[in-house]
């Protein structure tokens, strides 16, 4: 039986995912961001609450530059879910379903993200 020169479906190297694809797949990263960095958090509570060398032990990490990339993946992945899931509250109620409209959201929600980091981590040091 002969095999036939037949085209191959588009993939990932050929074909350009559209930007609201791109974002939907960064909301589901950042959800698991969050829940990475609420584990962090629990561990630095609790080693509030199990004495001051464990305390002390979780700060001194925190303050390393490690835990500072961390902490700033953690913040903007807030932040993006935040604005995200605000875009998405939008589109329940119907609004921004132009492919106009919605690639203007999708710039918005990222530059949302990055002013409300930006700030915070401004605040914080």
């Amino acid at each position: 039986m002969a095999t036939q020169n037949r085209p191959l479906s588009p993939h990932l190297q050929v074909y350009r995912l559209p930007l609201t694809a791109l974002m939907s797949i960064t909301h589901r990263m950042t959800g698991i961001g969050l829940t990475l960095g609420t584990l962090l958090l629990a561990w630095w509570v609790s080693a509030a609450a199990y004495g001051q060398a464990e305390y002390e032990q979780v700060q001194a990490f925190l303050g390393s530059w490690i835990a500072m990339i961390l902490l700033l993946g953690f913040s903007f992945a807030l932040f993006f879910h935040l604005c995200n899931g605000i875009r998405h509250l939008f589109w329940d109620f119907g609004n921004y379903f132009e492919l106009h409209e919605t690639r203007r959201a999708d710039i918005c929600v990222l530059i949302g993200a990055a002013a409300l980091t930006a700030a915070t981590w401004f605040m914080v040091l």
